[in-house]
């Protein structure tokens, strides 16, 4: 057996990688940014991109991705815990059960929070691990 296994040792470069590399050898070659975006199957905006990033920052920087910035927090711990302190009592009156959509409702209602979308109050829960839907999953009082 020769040396190291094959491709022991090297990257494994994604499609954007390998589409960014065409990009500036196109690019290097003297195309344009138009016809280096339709030689590459992407948008001259993204071409331009590179472009600019590798004249500013170098090769590195224009292979990788740009870093982005991570959205604030819709709801604090505080707030957290009390949505789930309000899931795991009995839904309101003449519910039999709590909906993502009623605890959206009830969270406004009951001053918990100013406002909130649904989609907030799923990812809340699922990381709590509470699901409400599903009665076997939530600590209802006197259920001994």
């Amino acid at each position: 057996m020769r040396g190291k296994a094959r491709g022991a040792g090297r990257e494994k470069l994604t499609a954007r990688k390998w589409r960014r590399i065409q990009t500036l050898l196109l690019l290097d070659s003297g195309l344009g940014i138009r016809a280096t975006a339709l030689a590459v199957s992407g948008y001259p905006r993204e071409v331009s991109r590179v472009a600019k990033r590798y004249l500013s920052a170098g090769l590195e920087a224009a292979l990788s991705d740009e870093s982005r910035p991570h959205p604030e927090r819709k709801l604090d711990s505080t707030q957290e815990a009390a949505i789930a302190a309000m899931v795991c009592g009995p839904p309101p009156a003449g519910r039999a059960r709590w909906s993502v959509r009623l605890i959206a409702e009830q969270v406004v209602k009951r001053g918990i929070a100013e406002r909130i979308g649904r989609e907030t109050v799923r990812v809340t829960l699922a990381s709590h691990g509470l699901k409400p839907w599903r009665e076997k999953n939530v600590v209802r009082p006197g259920s001994r």
